[in-house]
């Protein structure tokens, strides 16, 4: 029996640096959701109806999302007021639960008794490197222990936890960012999300860069990073929501964005260089041939012949025709290779 996946929906309501007191680094959370002020708990419930009208009819969970600021760092009243809001929705069957994002220093039992008796059933929490030195450079103002402390509270409360990393802060490096990879595995993370950093206006990060004391990753090495930990991700069975910032006018070369790893495609260029290290690891393919016929998941076919073609440009160096076929018998980063030698 096939086992078909549940499809998620998530209502995104943004909530701006609202809570937090920090300013780190990298972070102008205005500019990165777009949004300059946070909603009343009346525009809330407005988001949620309008999302509810326009969504497709065939999605099997939907959640209500508190993102972009610390959600248990702020009023308590606040924060139930928003909780409040979503119980109706949970009560009719429209919603079947509520995510939320927050600080790893934010949490506690009592918290976490609030969040689970209004119906929250997801946490992310923003760890972004258990490096204590990237940490203490990227002025989190959290330390390694507050995310492996917080990280299993939310796992022995039955919370489903979420672990966001950022690759390329300050005094970062790629042995680094798989460090942090494989901790998140450990701290037996279910979902994460992996954002390379941008450099925006008007951040601590500008003023780093334009003295030189900072130099953001380039594409390049942004998708090698990324590459590596995807991988790690893949082989622990994390689910991955997320590589890359959400293109927005406010993030792009036209917006607030100075310089750094920012790409529209980020996630379809990680995953070709994913499938090209596959290719390239194949003894067979290697050799080259007259003709070469690959089957991959359909899922996976547009990452398999790569971002603009460039996978199969690769093969088409050693063979004299290449195919790609999508099918439905192959799942994930499974193939199968048929070829014809010269």
């Amino acid at each position: 029996m096939i086992k078909l996946k549940t499809r998620h929906y998530n209502i995104p309501i943004f909530i701006p640096e609202l809570a937090c007191p920090h300013q780190c680094v990298f972070c102008d959370q205005r500019k990165i959701s777009g949004q300059d002020s946070q909603p009343t708990p009346q525009e809330v419930s407005k988001i949620i109806d309008s999302y509810l009208q326009t969504m497709k009819s065939d999605y099997k969970e939907v959640e209500v999302a508190f993102f972009g600021g610390s959600f248990t760092g702020i009023d308590k009243e606040l924060q139930i007021e928003y909780l409040k809001v979503v119980q109706p929705y949970i009560r009719s069957g429209e919603v079947n639960g509520i995510r939320v994002s927050t600080r790893p220093d934010y949490i506690d039992k009592q918290i976490l008794e609030t969040l689970k008796r209004f119906g929250v059933k997801s946490i992310e929490l923003g760890a972004q490197s258990l490096d204590a030195e990237v940490l203490k450079k990227s002025g989190r103002g959290h330390s390694v222990s507050d995310v492996e402390s917080a990280a299993n509270m939310i796992k022995a409360e039955g919370f489903e936890l979420g672990l966001q990393m950022m690759i390329g802060l300050p005094e970062d490096s790629k042995e680094k960012t798989i460090f942090t990879a494989k901790r998140i595995v450990e701290l037996g993370a279910d979902t994460t999300r992996i954002y390379p950093t941008l450099v925006i206006q008007g951040t601590a990060l500008e003023r780093l860069f334009v003295k030189g004391r900072y130099e953001p990753l380039t594409i390049s090495q942004a998708v090698c990073w990324t590459k590596e930990v995807v991988r790690i991700f893949q082989s622990a069975g994390v689910k991955i929501l997320r590589v890359g910032l959400h293109p927005s006018e406010e993030i792009s070369e036209k917006g607030s964005l100075v310089c750094g790893p920012y790409h529209q495609s980020f996630r379809e260029m990680v995953d070709t260089a994913i499938w090209e290290g596959i290719f390239k690891n194949d003894s067979n393919i290697i050799k080259g041939g007259r003709e070469l016929l690959l089957f991959v998941s359909r899922s996976q076919l547009n990452y398999a012949v790569g971002y603009k073609g460039a996978n199969k440009i690769m093969l088409s160096r050693k063979f004299s025709k290449v195919k790609f076929v999508g099918c439905s018998e192959i799942n994930g980063l499974d193939y199968k290779a048929e070829l014809i030698d010269f």
